[in-house]
Parts: structure tokens; sequence; C-alpha cells
């Protein structure tokens, strides 16, 4: 019994969690993939996004960076050598370069920020969080950084109706320059961290409005204080559905997870068929 009432628990709170079919982009409890579904699917691929926008995702997370002659590109890591198969810094490679690389497990091409917005350039309301890898400050001296962030910040602005694109990073640096060039742009704060007062005082600084902080010491009077700063606070990471349980307890505004599908897929098969527990009756 304590079972079946945690499960629909979590179903009742969880349904804010769904974003397969139409998405406001905005609403609490979105569900977004990690790379486009990195434990699903061959990370920062066109392929991952595009399966997991065609299993019913509509929230997506990826990571870019600037090729040495001034393309936005698609890459986690600070060297292709885990993903691809080349090796070195994408900053010290010409977009030229790049397009002769492919990835280990399946070579697929590698993917140009450019193309990634065209493939959901025609589907509306898409969430999209844009990660600006810079914190390596010798690939982003002052005059790089900048160059970096004006061109990611016009690609950004070209969204489909109804989308959300968030600029977000770890490093305060891009956040600043962006929020110079557009006192309004949508912007996060990663933090390694879990949700504490000191994040949030970091945001309020750089008067952003978005903090996305680790889940694992995270808790829920913290997220709530964060909201009651008028910021919306990302959980993650996303490894398992105990993962996205814990966000639901904790009642993030988003969760990013590496398994989008099953997540989705389980919410699909449990959600109508979990009782809801009744509300306990006052004993006289």
């Amino acid at each position: 019994m304590r079972i079946q009432r945690w499960v629909a628990l979590v179903v009742v709170v969880g349904g804010m969690f769904g974003v397969a079919g139409s998405l406001a982009a905005q609403e609490k409890g979105l569900v977004f993939a990690h790379r486009g579904g990195a434990y699903e699917f061959e990370e920062n691929t066109l392929a991952a996004f595009r399966s997991s926008y065609q299993k019913g995702l509509r929230g997506f997370e990826t990571d870019i960076r600037m090729t040495k002659d001034g393309e936005l590109v698609i890459l986690h890591d600070e060297t292709l050598d885990r993903t691809h198969n080349a090796t070195g810094a994408v900053e010290q490679k010409t977009a030229a370069e790049l397009r002769k690389v492919v990835t280990k497990k399946s070579g697929q091409p590698m993917l140009f920020l450019k193309d990634l917005l065209a493939y959901f350039a025609d589907k509306p309301a898409i969430y999209l969080e844009l990660e600006m890898k810079t914190s390596n400050k010798a690939q982003y001296p002052e005059d790089r950084l900048n160059e970096y962030c004006r061109k990611l910040y016009a690609a950004a602005r070209q969204k489909p109706q109804g989308s959300f694109y968030v600029l977000t990073s770890f490093d305060e640096r891009p956040l600043k320059v962006v929020k110079a060039l557009d006192p309004n742009a949508d912007l996060l704060l990663i933090s390694g961290d879990p949700c504490s007062e000191k994040v949030v005082a970091r945001a309020q600084t750089l008067g952003v409005k978005r903090i996305g902080c680790t889940m694992d010491g995270t808790s829920r009077a913290a997220v709530r204080e964060a909201q009651k700063a008028g910021l919306r606070v990302t959980g993650w990471p996303g490894h398992s559905l105990q993962d996205y349980y814990l966000a639901v307890g904790l009642g993030v505004d988003a969760f990013c997870t590496d398994i989008p599908v099953a997540i989705s897929t389980w919410k699909a098969q449990h959600e109508q068929r979990a009782p809801v527990p009744a509300a306990p009756t006052a004993k006289p």
C-alpha cells in the first residue's frame, strides 16, 4: 500500500513534467533531453535530437563551442577524443576540418549549431537550452568571448513561434556579455553545487532569473526559497527514474535528464493507471 501511494503521489505531482505532444515552454515541471538524450542516443548528434523529438520530447539541452574561424559547433567535452574520430579541441580547428569529422559510435557528422537550429525551425513550442562552454579562458579570451556571445545570441533569437531558447553557463563571463547585449535575454546560471542562498545570490547579482543546481544535497526548502526570490530552478543530473522522483519531490521547475524517452514512456504507462490516494479524513 505504501508503494502504491508513493507511485500515485509521483504520478500526481509528476504530471507537471509532461512535454509530449504540445508544450508550453515555460510550464513548471518541464522534462528535457540532456545532450539530446545522452544515455539513449549518441549524444549531441542531429540523430539524437531527431529521435527524441520523434518520441515526443519538446525540451532539449546542448553545448556550444566556436571553431578557430568563428563557426558555432556542438560538443560537450574540451576535446573531440571521447566522442569523435579526431583529437584536440574544436577551438583549434576550422569549420572545414570539422566537416570531415564523424562520431565514433555511428559515424554521425559533426553537428553545427546552424544545422540544429534549422532542424527546429519549423517545429513550434520547443524549449532549448544552449550551454556556453567558455570556461577555458585560454580558449576564450575577452575578444573571442565577445565574438562568441554575439554570434550565439543572434542565432538564438531566430526561433520558431512559441519556442523558448535559454543561454546557460557555469561561466559567469558569457552571461554578463549577453546581459549587456540584451538586459531581457533569457539566461540560466549553472552551478555544480546544490540549490542554496549562495547560488541564489550569484544569480541575483548577475540579474539572471534561472539557476541549474545539482539535486544531490538540494532540499525542498532551498528550492522554495529560490522560487520565492523569483528564480526558476532546474535540477540535474537525471540518470535514472529515481532522479525523476527526486525532481518531483524537490519541486524544481525543470528536470534535465539523459533518459528522457524512458521517463516519458514510464509516465505514459503509469499516469492513467495509478490510483490517486484519497485525502485523509479527520478523526472525531
